[in-house]
């Protein structure tokens, strides 16, 4: 077969490295809702996926999220070694399930459980998914409980503060009824009196939060243990706790570690946390450990024949990559108790110098002002009462976004929608400088508004509708 001088020509110009963006490939608009027919070149695929990315906010400036968005260069190493690990494959990796298993003693001693050593606990996808693992096991241990006495079994309830939608979709998922503690003037978290006034024979269990999404603050899971420790006298109801420490299960065993929310409560029978939060974890990572391992029930384990090994399984999802288990193993030998310490201190550090300044701006009433013996490493405010400066917070997290700034602006939940809040989370990578450089922006966005007043105010939903469902 003969070959045409068109042909070779083309051929030819193919093996040249073309410029980037003269490259067929990038020279149209690429398809959105078919697979193209035919293959491309992958860097110029890439360049314009890369080019796509850059309309996305910039992470480090988003102050509106929980999740971490800095890591050290060898996380960023570990997490390519281990693309191509699948976690559940024990018998085929074994060195990333016994990684899994030390976290889960570590976090299970660092947490203060009678059985550290032995103790059953799981990696999760996220905070979302262990929290729903603990409030299965509450279930089914409430279950055999009333079946045992021969009671119904049919109306399960569940006894919580504000909290974020995780607890919402596990209540409507396993029907279970959720007896949500609603928010009453200033009082924005759960309260002992509240809880107790919830409960029955029926609750499954409580959850308190450490570190209420809407605020920031710690609920008082000792003083609600003691008020169930008294209802138990009275009523004979053994309830059980399961701690929410999505937030504070990485943040007060290093720098309030006398605060007593843990398994140090016989009553905590369960905590869950977010290692990609300040666990300081890549995305993708979530953690259960149970107080003891009679806490977690048997039904809810599975032996699964998989490639040859019987392997025992409790989480809800199965297949899923193992590197944000080898990347917290590695962070917390890194680290150790002193430098988590030093990280989460340096948090709160930077929480108290936005605190002063905004303070000083004289406009804001602080809500949560980032105290380690209360809450996160978090500051939320409101505009102070009777106070019209010519815009509202939704106006003004606007504004903030021109120079890439993401701060939330949003009204409270029941019964406090009339409260409008926002609120800055410190997490690892957030300096003072930049903390500076921020307290700058937000004196300019209201230098503008005082030239610009607003005349039609935006809406929540105008101003991006956070909705707290990342976990």
């Amino acid at each position: 077969m003969s070959v045409t001088k068109k042909e070779t020509v083309n051929a030819v110009r193919q093996s040249f490295d073309d410029d980037r963006f003269a490259a067929d490939d990038v020279a149209r608009v690429l398809p959105k809702y078919r697979i193209p027919l035919n293959e491309s070149n992958p860097r110029d695929i890439y360049q314009a996926v890369h080019d796509d990315l850059m309309f996305d906010g910039n992470s480090r400036q988003n102050l509106a999220t929980f999740c971490q968005t800095w890591s050290e260069p060898e996380v960023h190493a570990l997490m390519d070694e281990s693309l191509d690990k699948n976690m559940i494959d024990k018998d085929e990796y074994p060195e990333t399930a016994e990684m899994e298993m030390r976290c889960v003693h570590m976090l299970a001693d660092l947490w203060h459980s009678p059985e550290a050593r032995t103790t059953m606990g799981c990696s999760a996808i996220g905070s979302s998914e262990a929290a729903m693992l603990g409030g299965l096991a509450m279930k089914w241990r409430w279950r055999e409980k009333r079946q045992a006495q021969g009671k119904d079994t049919s109306k399960p309830n569940l006894v919580t503060g504000p909290v974020q939608i995780c607890w919402h979709k596990f209540a409507k998922y396993w029907d279970v009824e959720l007896r949500e503690i609603p928010m009453d003037g200033d009082r924005l978290i759960m309260d002992p009196q509240e809880v107790i006034r919830r409960c029955d024979g029926n609750t499954i269990g409580v959850v308190p939060t450490l570190g209420v999404t809407f605020t920031g603050q710690y609920e008082p899971v000792k003083e609600v243990s003691d008020a169930l420790d008294q209802l138990q006298k009275e009523k004979g109801w053994d309830i059980p706790i399961h701690v929410d420490g999505a937030s504070g299960g990485f943040l007060a065993p290093f720098v309030a570690p006398d605060l007593v929310w843990d398994f140090r409560l016989p009553r905590v029978k369960s905590i869950n946390a977010s290692g990609h939060k300040f666990g300081l974890a890549p995305l993708g990572m979530g953690w259960v450990v149970w107080r003891e391992t009679a806490d977690l029930p048997k039904d809810l384990i599975f032996w699964v024949n998989y490639l040859g090994s019987n392997i025992p399984t409790f989480a809800i999802n199965f297949s899923r990559p193992g590197g944000q288990i080898i990347a917290q193993y590695y962070l917390l030998l890194r680290l150790g108790r002193e430098g988590y310490a030093r990280v989460q201190q340096a948090s709160y550090s930077t929480v108290k110098y936005l605190v002063d300044e905004l303070k000083k701006i004289g406009l804001f009433k602080i809500l949560y002002d980032g105290d380690p013996n209360k809450g996160i490493p978090a500051v939320t405010w409101t505009l102070k009462d009777g106070l019209d400066p010519g815009f509202t917070l939704y106006d003004l997290s606007d504004r903030l976004r021109i120079r890439g700034w993401q701060v939330p602006a949003y009204s409270m939940p029941a019964h406090r929608e009339d409260l409008v809040v926002m609120r800055i989370l410190s997490r690892h990578g957030l300096s003072i400088e930049m903390a500076d450089e921020f307290i700058a922006d937000l004196k300019r966005s209201i230098a503008h508004y005082d030239s610009h007043p607003v005349v039609k105010p935006m809406t929540e939903k105008e101003a991006g509708g956070y909705n707290h469902s990342g976990r």
